[in-house]
């Protein structure tokens, strides 16, 4: 594949053919939790809420995973832009080694360090059990994770999106078609509960994993992928950490916005905590568009930044922006529209949909800003610049919204959490264009 399309195509027609793949890779993505979460609904709240509590770990995985990916992603454009073939084959041949070691280490770690985990959140026997049930099996698949990301960022730095697409979709429909047949075990097959749902999502992302390779045999990327370009280069390496690992740190950051919302919920009710876990999984699936177009540029600014074609970057930026804002007021919409429908999803206690309702209503407030903060991001991930986008996540995730919380919480009670969310997001839109400007 010829990859000079990337800079010679109009902007607006190319942003869209490369995003609307990823929308559908990333709704496909959501959908794994948004399914699981489903089917073990159906078990009981206290199973939800063990979900709830996993999740954070659960998290952390796929943004170590996905962060070097992203690194992955930006190093491998940028040198195809540069004409540099050489360093493009080190830096996908070492990033996917190295993403490797990280899973391995993932699965000792996030197992290990469980049990103590969820005794700092919860007391309740019963669903520390089921959390534990669910996380040992989960987390046993972290190679298969960070592997089959890898292979999905070099798929998507050399343009080819709709491999991603097809791989996610056939990790998704394996996962749809198990989760019952493990969780409930109609007829022959073993009713395996939550831990039905952990095994069920990791057979999908083996068969992820497995369409990747497959597709590699059958029809290679332009970089080459082999024993050759095992050459750990000081200028690649740091260019692979360099990226990835603000972009990890962004993508992490979530899981300690989470797990510090839940300390500071749970002094109200287990409640808001499960709540809580609703909105994130919700969330996902709402900013999934969004998302995805920010994945589809990240190579088109990498590819022209690395080309010169700097003009052509801030185009891309502009257009980015304009598309992921319309995105987000429809999401703002619809969680006005249908919020009792999105919350029943997950729980029929009346209690429970009206708090989860009244939390949607308030942080989708914030939607519309949201979309300044996360396509600066991106567009700053692509042209390699992590440490800028890195300052924006902090202050997004941790410096400003974990404050907020903690005093508006004192004054409303636990809503004053859902009031620090559209606070946060209006404050660091501010920040966020201060910051794109100030390093591009």
């Amino acid at each position: 594949m010829n990859q000079t399309f990337m800079k010679e195509r109009k902007v607006l027609p190319l942003v869209l053919s490369m995003s609307l793949p990823m929308v559908i890779s990333m709704a496909v993505n959501s959908l794994y939790n948004i399914v699981d979460s489903y089917f073990v609904a159906k078990l009981s709240e206290k199973a939800m809420t063990a979900l709830a509590l996993v999740y954070p770990v659960q998290n952390l995985i796929n943004a170590i995973a996905i962060g070097f990916g992203i690194g992955i992603n930006a190093s491998v454009a940028f040198y195809l832009g540069a004409e540099d073939r050489e360093r493009a084959d080190q830096a996908a041949s070492c990033g996917l080694f190295l993403n490797f070691i990280h899973g391995a280490a993932l699965t000792v770690f996030s197992i290990a360090i469980m049990p103590l985990f969820l005794r700092t959140f919860s007391r309740d026997k019963e669903i520390i059990d089921m959390a534990l049930a669910y996380a040992d099996r989960a987390f046993a698949f972290s190679v298969v994770i960070t592997l089959g990301i890898s292979f999905e960022k070099i798929f998507q730095s050399v343009g080819n999106m709709k491999i991603s697409m097809i791989s996610m979709i056939c990790g998704f429909v394996t996962n749809i078609i198990l989760d019952p047949i493990l969780i409930f075990g109609p007829g022959v097959f073993p009713a395996m509960g939550i831990a039905g749902a952990a095994y069920a999502t990791g057979i999908g992302q083996i068969v992820t994993l497995a369409v990747y390779l497959l597709c590699l045999v059958v029809s290679p990327v332009p970089v080459k992928i082999g024993r050759k370009g095992l050459r750990m280069e000081k200028a690649v390496v740091g260019k692979l950490y360099g990226i990835g690992i603000p972009a990890t740190l962004n993508m992490a950051l979530p899981s300690l916005l989470i797990s510090a919302l839940n300390g500071i919920l749970a002094g109200f009710s287990e409640t808001y905590v499960l709540v809580l876990g609703v909105y994130y999984k919700l969330q996902t699936f709402i900013y999934l568009t969004a998302n995805g177009i920010i994945q589809g540029i990240r190579p088109l600014v990498g590819y022209n930044y690395g080309a010169g074609e700097h003009e052509r970057v801030e185009k891309i930026y502009r257009t980015t922006l304009g598309l992921t804002m319309g995105v987000m007021l429809a999401g703002t919409l619809l969680s006005w529209a249908v919020p009792q429908w999105l919350i029943g999803l997950f729980t029929a206690n009346e209690q429970t949909v009206q708090i989860g309702v009244n939390a949607l209503h308030i942080i989708s407030l914030g939607f519309a800003a949201s979309a300044v903060s996360v396509s600066c991001s991106g567009a700053l991930e692509g042209l390699g610049k992590g440490t800028p986008s890195l300052m924006i996540s902090l202050a997004r995730y941790v410096v400003v919204i974990i404050p907020a919380a903690l005093l508006f919480s004192r004054l409303a009670g636990a809503r004053g959490v859902w009031y620090g969310f559209c606070f946060t997001e209006l404050v660091t839109a501010v920040f966020s264009g201060f910051i794109y400007r100030k390093s591009v």
